[in-house]
Parts: structure tokens; sequence; C-alpha cells
């Protein structure tokens, strides 16, 4: 069972990439002032678990595969590189919801909870027990709510300088796993 949590939750973890993910992070902290940890976390949590046991089944009651949805995942990836490229809004803020509660859905799903996440939870169920896998996205959650508690200080660290290249860097590096998955997904 430790071999089953252990397998799970290194490959959840790379799927995740959260530490890949801190470009956008800080970006979208920076766009809205503060970001939610523990509501991030919780929300990415409660939409694997439930993924895992009722996502295929739901999704098929719409008529969407796990295909098409990875597509839509691709497609919201590409546009939050463009974003962190090209220095443009496309992800508008809307005026009636509260800032803070705006970075929610770009974390949480795609970032955390998205495609790649949801497809990785369906395969590994193939292999690995029920309990080894929740157990594995718990764990990855926990260590996705310490990076989102540490932003701000690694942000000091690299400085903005380095901020910024990392930024470029992972937009670009986005943009590829994003092409990547949508002509995994069309073929």
């Amino acid at each position: 069972m430790i071999d089953e949590i252990l397998t799970a939750t290194i490959t959840l973890f790379a799927v995740i990439d959260i530490l890949g993910s801190l470009p956008i992070i800080i970006d979208l902290r920076k766009k809205v002032n503060h970001i939610h940890s523990e509501k991030i976390a919780i929300i990415a949590l409660l939409l694997m678990v439930s993924f895992q046991y009722i996502g295929e089944g739901l999704l098929g009651i719409f008529g969407v595969d796990i295909q098409s949805f990875a597509i839509v995942g691709a497609i919201i990836i590409f546009l939050i590189a463009l974003e962190m490229l090209l220095n443009v809004e496309i992800f508008k803020n809307h005026p009636d919801e509260k800032k803070a509660n705006q970075a929610i859905v770009p974390i949480a799903f795609p970032l955390i909870a998205g495609a790649g996440s949801m497809t990785t939870i369906v395969s590994l169920k193939t292999d690995y027990s029920d309990l080894a896998i929740t157990i594995a996205i718990f764990i990855n959650l926990l260590l996705v709510y310490v990076v989102l508690k540490m932003t701000k200080k690694i942000e000091r660290i690299l400085g903005p300088g380095g901020v910024s290249i990392l930024r470029k860097v992972f937009a670009i590096i986005l943009l590829g796993i994003a092409v990547n998955m949508f002509k995994t997904n069309v073929i």
C-alpha cells in the first residue's frame, strides 16, 4: 500500500507541477493582491477526489469524453501562457467579483485540478486502490497549500528580474504543454 501511495503521489506531483506554476501564481497574486491558499487547496482537493469517483461518468452524461476535457484544459493553459508571455490580459476581471476570489478558478482549475490531473487520476485507477489515490491527492494538495503560502517569500528570493525571466520561460513551457495536450487529444 505504501508503494502505491508513493508512486501515485509522485505521479500526481509531476503532473500538477506546482513549482512550475509559480510564475502564473505570482502573476495572479499581483493582479488580485491576495490568494486564498486554503480555498484553492480545498476546492482543488474536492474537484480531484470527486473526479476520481464520478468524473468519467459525469462527463459521459454531458457527452464529453476525457479527450475533449483535456482539450478544454489545453486551451485555458494556452491562453494563460499567452498572457504571461505577451503581458496582455485575456481573462478580464469582473467588477462584481471580489479580487481575491478571482484567482481561485485559474489556480484550482485548470492549473492544479486540470485536465492533466484528472486524466492521470482516471489512469491511476487501473493500477492502484482508491484509498492510495485519495491519499496521494491529499498529500499533493498539502504540498500545493505550502507552496501557495510561501509564494511571497519565493518571489522575494527570486527578485523582480528572476520572476520576469521565470515567467517568460514557463510561459513558453506552458505553451508547449498546451499544444502537446491539444495535439495528443485531437488525434
